[in-house]
């Protein structure tokens, strides 16, 4: 059943310029009394390597790595796809702290739940 209060987020992408859309519209969304989600597939998974996001700050917004910390201290669910990580060959990878691993079918699951899904 759909759950029109759900806003699933799924970043795709390592570029700095498409690192905070998603974390920006999450946390708007859990302002706004919704519930966001953040999913990091493929490529995306690049920027929860601890150091990586600590390297991306643009503008006048801060770090990449203090949106995520923002993010996950707000109580938004981030998750990150077990398949894109073996895809990248991470068989044992530290990420940041607070995402949670999970199977692809999660992914299908919130697609299906959610009362909205933007990709970047």
């Amino acid at each position: 059943m759909k759950n029109e209060k759900m806003l699933l987020y799924v970043q795709t992408s390592d570029n700095p310029e498409r690192q905070y859309s998603p974390l920006v519209l999450a946390q708007t969304a859990k302002a706004m009394e919704l519930e966001p989600v953040v999913y990091y597939l493929g490529a995306g998974l690049r920027i929860l390597k601890p150091g990586a996001a600590e390297n991306i700050k643009l503008g006048n917004f801060p770090s990449v790595k203090e949106m995520l910390e923002k993010t996950i201290q707000m109580g938004i669910k981030v998750y990150v796809c077990e398949a894109s990580k073996q895809m990248l060959g991470w068989d044992k990878v530290e990420l940041v702290p607070g995402v949670k691993i999970v199977g692809a079918s999660t992914l299908n699951d919130l697609v299906l739940d959610a009362g909205g899904t933007l990709w970047f």
